[in-house]
């Protein structure tokens, strides 16, 4: 067979007998390759996700620092547009990631957005200013927001289905595991680099550093060099006459550039990866989709199967109406489905969670560690998160969806209500006008903190269930706009969580926080037990007319 003749497209389906005649003279496209080997490549897609938005909690600590010490010198403001910049990249990536991944197919798209990730991250990295880093981290964004989608995309078309639902939740947990990945790669560079600090040029006689700070007491002299929690907490006054000499916060650029590796991975590995079968037959390029398939399957027989049953799909989806946006939203069932879509994505940014991802160091510090500890103990954090994301494999199959919803929103909503108190009662009576908390405070208090938010992050992640939600409620034929709108909301709400919480922090304290932050995930709870529905135990035909019988009232 020519290769013009492979790559044919055929105007008609083919049928059952042709098929099997097709899969007889078709060869594979190239090398087999085990399911094991395929998810392990897709997947660094999902490591990339989750090191890219995990990295960045040990890197500000020293984006904080003058420029002159190697920082970027940000403040509260600066801080949340860094975060929220990728966030806002990633709801763009979400949305025009599905029409790029229809148009070039799922491969090609992976490994375009691998020199996505490669390029904002090397942007990232050589920024010498905040204003540069900006456009940069929307680019990163992009790729993160594209990867969330096209991965599991890929992985569901490609795999056999007897292990596609569990290869789609290893993807998930390998977003998790590459922040716990960041933070443990954070951990090595400050011990490697020390903690935050920067030599003092000069300065003016008398200053000392302040309580709260690793050097409490400490007479500030030229020539010394000092943390950076002693430097920044000198009064205003103070800082006025500093002149710096140097620092090490460089050490955040060998915390970005860390990620170009999985991503150049990720590019050669998908490389030599098939293109998803199902993107082939979607685009009637059946010989291709079979020899994909050959390259995925242990038999002519499975290969045959499965290449029916794509036919079969797309003569159905051929016959369905497509519908518009417009249609959705004016027709009242949809509508209702839609709007409970769009909540899922909301309420699953407000839980607080990549406040926790983003910024648990400056949580811990202004609980009473210093920075370095901070960045260490941001690993014990991780790694309960990483442990919430196995476990949540576990009750997802054995509970109902809105059992898990409903655990997770009234485990959140006590974790954070509890954490508003400890900041009110035990540690802010302890701070100075400044903020810094005193050397007296009580020990067990910045622990208990540690404890608590490693709880939160244990319930949130073994309890995220929205993602299953998601791709269920959802009608087929208005399932890819409705899953793209809900997932656009999610992005836009993590952008704003990302760029009030350094704010919040700042001005309304861990107690007024966490307050706001619980209040939310009542609401939440309430949520998920008046309106979520079940669907676990149904079919998604079945899901789809029990919400038509039951929104259309």
């Amino acid at each position: 067979m020519s290769n013009d003749a492979y790559k044919e497209k055929m105007a008609t389906p083919p049928s059952p007998e042709k098929v099997k005649e097709m899969v007889a003279k078709t060869p594979m496209s190239g090398p087999h390759r085990g399911t094991i080997i395929l998810a392990a490549t897709a997947t660094f897609g999902s490591l990339l996700f989750g090191y890219d938005t995990g990295v960045i909690a040990g890197a500000l600590p020293y984006m904080y620092m003058d420029n002159v010490a190697g920082g970027l010198g940000l403040d509260a403001l600066h801080e949340g547009w860094v975060n929220a910049m990728l966030a806002i990249g990633a709801a763009f990536g979400a949305l025009i990631g599905g029409w790029l991944t229809d148009r070039l197919g799922r491969r090609t798209n992976i490994m375009i957005l691998a020199v996505i990730f490669l390029v904002g991250t090397l942007g990232c990295t050589f920024s010498p200013n905040v204003w540069v880093i900006y456009p940069f981290r929307f680019i990163l964004g992009w790729a993160v927001g594209g990867a969330s989608s096209s991965v599991p995309l890929y992985l569901a078309e490609t795999a056999p289905k007897r292990i596609r639902g569990p290869l789609v939740a290893v993807d998930q947990f390998m977003i998790v595991f590459g922040q716990l990945v960041a933070y443990i790669c954070n951990a090595a560079l400050s011990q490697a680099h020390n903690a935050p600090e920067a030599t003092v040029k000069a300065i003016s006689a008398g200053a000392v550093c302040p309580k709260g700070s690793p050097d409490a007491g400490k007479a500030v002299q030229a020539g010394g060099t000092y943390t950076w929690d002693c430097l920044s907490g000198l009064s205003d006054t103070v800082r006025e006459t500093m002149v710096l000499s140097g620092g090490n916060g460089n050490a955040w650029r060998w915390m970005l550039v860390i990620a170009t590796i999985p991503a150049i991975c990720l590019w050669l590995g998908m490389r030599v990866m098939p293109e998803s079968p199902r993107w082939y037959a979607a685009n009637q390029r059946y010989y291709e989709a079979i020899g994909a398939l050959k390259r995925v399957r242990d038999t002519d027989e499975e290969v045959e199967f499965e290449t029916n049953e794509m036919i079969e799909l797309h003569r159905k989806e051929e016959e369905e109406e497509q519908w518009s946006f417009s249609r959705i939203w004016s027709t009242p069932w949809t509508r209702k489905v839609l709007i409970i879509g769009v909540f899922l994505g909301i309420f699953d940014q407000t839980t607080g969670i990549n406040t926790a991802m983003w910024y648990m160091p400056k949580i811990l510090t202004a609980a009473g560690f210093d920075t370095g500890q901070g960045i260490m103990l941001n690993v014990v954090t991780g790694t309960f998160s990483a442990v919430g994301s196995a476990v949540g494999f576990l009750l997802i199959a054995k509970l109902y969806r809105r059992t898990v919803g409903i655990y997770q929103e009234t485990g959140v909503a006590i974790s954070l209500l509890v954490l508003a108190g400890v900041f009110y009662w035990g540690i802010e009576p302890h701070m100075d006008a400044h903020g810094n908390v005193a050397s007296d405070i009580p020990n067990f208090l910045p622990w208990m903190v540690l404890i608590l938010v490693s709880v939160f992050l244990f319930i949130k992640q073994s309890g995220t269930i929205h993602w299953v939600l998601l791709s269920e409620i959802f009608p087929a034929k208005i399932r890819g706009v409705s899953q793209g709108i809900s997932v656009c909301a999610l992005w836009i709400f993590n952008a704003i969580v990302a760029g009030t919480f350094p704010w919040m922090i700042e001005n309304l304290g861990g107690s007024g926080t966490y307050l706001v932050f619980g209040i939310i995930n009542v609401i939440a709870l309430c949520f998920y037990v008046k309106f979520v529905p079940e669907t676990k135990i149904y079919t998604l035909e079945e899901v789809e007319q029990n919400l038509e019988a039951k929104y259309s009232k």
